[in-house]
């Protein structure tokens, strides 16, 4: 083989390997998306949660433009956050915390109402949520962690003031470094979470309410 074709062929190789590589971790443009990813938790109700006979309203959560973003982010090192090329999210990281904890109540069977913001209802309550973190963290790991951070306040809707507050922090390992696997990661933390800020409703609503009646 004439050396010129054996150095052709090499770079050839060389950059589709280079393609490859790029395709799981970057920052490229709208058109490396490829697949888009919609997890779809399902989360039963707990026995021990309260049955209460208040109503609520949840507003939208607050996010940043980084978190709140379609593109599925990646922290491979302290300080320095990526994306999966070639993947998306079919919704925002805010509508999708927002449903599941939305669908976790309402299919809890343990409230009589609970409605977004907006709806029309006279809530006794307010769920006000600020979506702080929604990525693949490695963390010093060789596979990521779906991790989510959510802070959350309980507002009396009356009074208008805060009755509890709470920082809810998941951190579900994916079964592999692809996207799909981190995809799969981020449907039982989005369980995780609609199963521990739904808990943490109820019982802290209903410890006010049965306070504010005695």
């Amino acid at each position: 083989m004439k050396p010129t074709l054996f150095l052709a062929r090499a770079a050839i190789a060389a950059s589709a390997l280079l393609l490859g590589a790029c395709s799981l971790l970057g920052g490229g443009g709208e058109r490396e998306r490829g697949s888009i990813y919609s997890p779809d938790p399902r989360v039963q109700a707990e026995a021990a949660w309260p049955r209460v006979d208040w109503q609520l309203a949840i507003n939208p959560p607050t996010a940043s433009r980084t978190v709140d973003t379609f593109r599925i982010t990646v922290r491979p090192v302290p300080g320095e956050l990526q994306v999966y090329g070639g993947a998306s999210w079919a919704r925002a990281p805010s509508d999708m915390v927002e449903d599941v904890i939305l669908r976790t109540l309402e299919d809890s069977g343990h409230i009589p109402g609970v409605a977004r913001r907006g709806s029309g209802t006279a809530p006794d309550y307010r769920l006000l949520l600020d979506l702080r973190r929604f990525e693949a963290d490695y963390a010093g790991g060789t596979n990521p962690k779906a991790t989510i951070e959510l802070h959350a306040k309980l507002l009396h809707a009356r009074a208008q003031g805060i009755v509890a507050s709470r920082t809810f922090t998941i951190a579900e390992p994916a079964a592999a470094t692809d996207v799909g696997s981190v995809a799969e990661a981020y449907t039982r933390a989005l369980e995780a979470l609609g199963r521990d800020v739904a808990g943490w409703t109820l019982e802290a609503g209903e410890a006010h309410a049965r306070t504010a009646t005695n």
